[in-house]
């Protein structure tokens, strides 16, 4: 007899249960649980050689073992000598020493003592010999030949002139770094001066990685129907590194419990602390939580992102059962795991800086839950602007672009446009905040103005691009809160591109030319053969022929809409925020058809028919014309490796453009 939950109808019924939260707390509770089960402190010490302990956090104090400089040393060219022979010396009267028959290069030990009216030639460096006390320049003398040769000295020197004594850098015992110090190459160089080879640092917490989820494949792997590369491994090793940890790759496993068991019994053997990606939900096929038995201390946590982290205390280790989707991974991770993986490599916790900002666009929130929002920054006369990264907790790339991010609390159902936000900037391993791009650009995305952003970073010019659709674009550009907007906007009542849409303050830059057409599988006999317009005719009059349209706003969207007349042919809801995403959702046969540019279609191996040529342009801040960056942006746009690229991605120049 089968296992009733193994047959088709049982998982179907074990998912529709869907297995609850153990019981969802709040952020500072949930902080406050990991606190009470595990002490926050460093590891025990270990030595490292010097050559190892770049980076590694002090463990107890650091005492010289020799002097530095370990003789007394000569610290320019010239001659030892005794300063009493010095005295009176001038250009008109000068002291005349003879030389005594050795030069002290660096390396070389004195042989012979320096007698009243005596002087020795020594280098830079080289050992002060017995009976000098004191070095004059080579330039203060005139050599005076003979046999034996001697000096005429021009200027009297003081006792200690030019001269570097035993220990005056670094004295012997003396305590050179103390316990907490992080080692850079700075301490290096001084831990090498004071004879020291090896050095007691803090043990680097071992970190278990594991992925789990049946859909998961190593990146650069074919992928099947389903099928997603495993960007959380990568992602939060790095980040385990980055925060003083020693990442441990355990792979992918699969949703089956005696594996993952299996796979959790070893990390706890090797690692100090276990961070598992996925499997902590309530949905089907998530069975990481189920595997830590009494031993959870956390499931749920009223966050967003991250309300399935599962945190439990297992051989007194602790294990982290992190939401499978990147950005609710990484967010909860650096909240939770991050704190406790600096405690226990010696570091201190990370620091953390807030600006003011106001909300560029209405941001709608759950009831009920605290919410973070990745944000990326931009200036405006009045001051910072917050453009939420509304890409999702499904998203690889939100921390990536984001400058920071802002809450909005869990009795809010959103925050409004132009509210004042406190920003949490987020930067690099040490916490510093990212510096802002020195150019802005917010409206429509295209694969030329890439290009384009590639040739200024090679002229060492920063720019972010924001995808927020032309009319998104456009409207910053309004407020001040970018330099330039590219947009594709067709206006239906004159079929002109763009310039229709211009305001005051605002001057519309020619870009290039990109072919708007159908998409479609080859094959498709419903399309083959067709002019565009009468496909879209067609296609919108077939009931079975299932459309993927663009967003509200989007210069696609517009044609489109112009197109069918005010046809909302099957599909019209699905509205997708990239010519990317309307092509793959054709060429994987969740839609039939839908209208992008030829660059994308070429791309997903699509059949097209084109539409219309459409204008790629930007509208430009008047106010912002002459910064450096946005005349280094309009020089690049004219520039023939411009031309050439756009041309290699089969854009055309525009009409009117150099």
């Amino acid at each position: 007899m089968p296992d009733p939950d193994l047959t088709l109808a049982g998982r179907i019924r074990r998912a529709a249960r869907q297995e609850q939260f153990l019981q969802v707390v709040s952020a500072e509770e949930a902080m406050r649980r990991l606190r009470d089960a595990f002490p926050f402190a460093a590891l025990a010490a270990e030595e490292v050689p010097l050559a190892r302990a770049l980076g590694r956090v002090v463990a107890r104090p650091v005492a010289a073992a020799a002097d530095a400089p370990p003789f007394d040393r000569s610290a320019v060219d010239g001659f030892a000598l005794r300063a009493a022979d010095t005295t009176g010396a001038t250009e008109a009267t000068p002291r005349r020493l003879l030389l005594n028959a050795e030069v002290l290069a660096c390396g070389v030990a004195p042989g012979i003592e320096v007698t009243p009216g005596t002087a020795t030639a020594i280098a830079t460096g080289g050992v002060i010999p017995r009976g000098a006390d004191a070095v004059v320049m080579i330039e203060q003398t005139v050599l005076e030949e003979g046999e034996p040769p001697a000096i005429l000295l021009t200027r009297a020197a003081a006792p200690g002139a030019f001269l570097g004594f035993a220990g005056s850098d670094i004295a012997k015992g003396e305590t050179v770094l103390r316990a907490g110090a992080v080692v850079t190459s700075r301490e290096i160089g001084m831990l090498a001066a004071a004879g020291i080879a090896a050095v007691p640092v803090v043990r680097r917490p071992r970190v278990a990685v594991i992925s789990t989820g049946d859909e998961l494949h190593p990146p650069g792997s074919a992928l099947p129907p389903g099928g997603i590369p495993d960007s959380n491994a990568a992602i939060l090793a790095a980040a385990v590194a980055e925060n003083g940890g020693e990442p441990l790759p355990f792979g992918i496993l699969r949703d089956e419990e005696a594996a993952l068991s299996a796979a959790l019994a070893r990390a706890l053997e090797e690692a100090d602390m276990v961070v598992m990606s996925g499997g902590t939900s309530k949905g089907a096929g998530d069975v990481s939580h189920r595997i830590l038995g009494d031993g959870v201390i956390v499931h749920g946590v009223a966050l967003k992102p991250g309300k399935p982290l599962c945190i439990a205390k297992l051989r007194d280790r602790p294990v982290f059962v992190l939401p499978g989707f990147p950005t609710s991974a990484v967010f909860t991770f650096h909240q939770f795991a991050v704190p406790l993986i600096r405690a226990m490599a010696g570091l201190p916790a990370r620091e953390e800086s807030q600006v003011e900002a106001r909300l560029a666009v209405r941001m709608p929130s759950e009831l009920g839950r605290e919410e973070f929002v990745m944000a990326s920054l931009a200036e405006s006369a009045d001051g910072l602007v917050a453009w939420p990264l509304g890409k999702g907790s499904g998203s690889v790339t939100a921390f990536a672009a984001a400058d920071g991010f802002f809450a909005i609390p869990a009795l809010d159902q959103g925050a409004e446009a132009g509210q004042a936000l406190r920003v949490t900037l987020i930067g690099g391993p040490m916490g510093g905040a990212a510096k802002l791009p020195d150019l802005a650009i917010i409206g429509s995305h295209c694969l030329g103005l890439d290009a384009l952003l590639d040739l200024l970073a090679a002229e060492g010019i920063a720019a972010r691009s924001l995808a927020v659709g032309s009319l998104g674009g456009l409207a910053a550009a309004k407020r001040g809160e970018c330099d330039l907007a590219p947009a594709h906007l067709l206006d239906p009542r004159t079929g002109a591109y763009n310039t229709p849409f211009l305001a005051p303050g605002l001057r519309l830059v020619p870009g290039w030319r990109r072919l708007q057409g159908v998409v479609f599988r080859p094959g498709d006999g419903r399309f083959a053969g067709r002019e565009g317009r009468a496909a879209v005719a067609a296609a919108a009059a077939d009931p079975a022929c299932l459309l993927v349209n663009r967003n509200a706003g989007s210069g696609t969207r517009i044609l489109l809409d112009g197109l069918l007349g005010g046809a909302r042919p099957a599909g019209y809801a699905n509205q997708p925020k990239s010519h990317n995403a309307v092509a793959a959702a054709v060429a994987q046969g969740r839609a039939d058809w839908g209208v992008a540019i030829e660059t994308v279609a070429r791309a997903y191996g699509l059949g097209f028919l084109p539409l219309a040529d459409e204008h790629y342009d930007f509208f430009l801040a008047e106010a912002r014309a002459d910064r450096a960056p946005v005349r280094a942006f309009l020089r690049v746009l004219e520039s023939p490796e411009s031309r050439a690229r756009l041309a290699a991605l089969g854009f055309g120049r525009a009409a009117g453009a150099a």
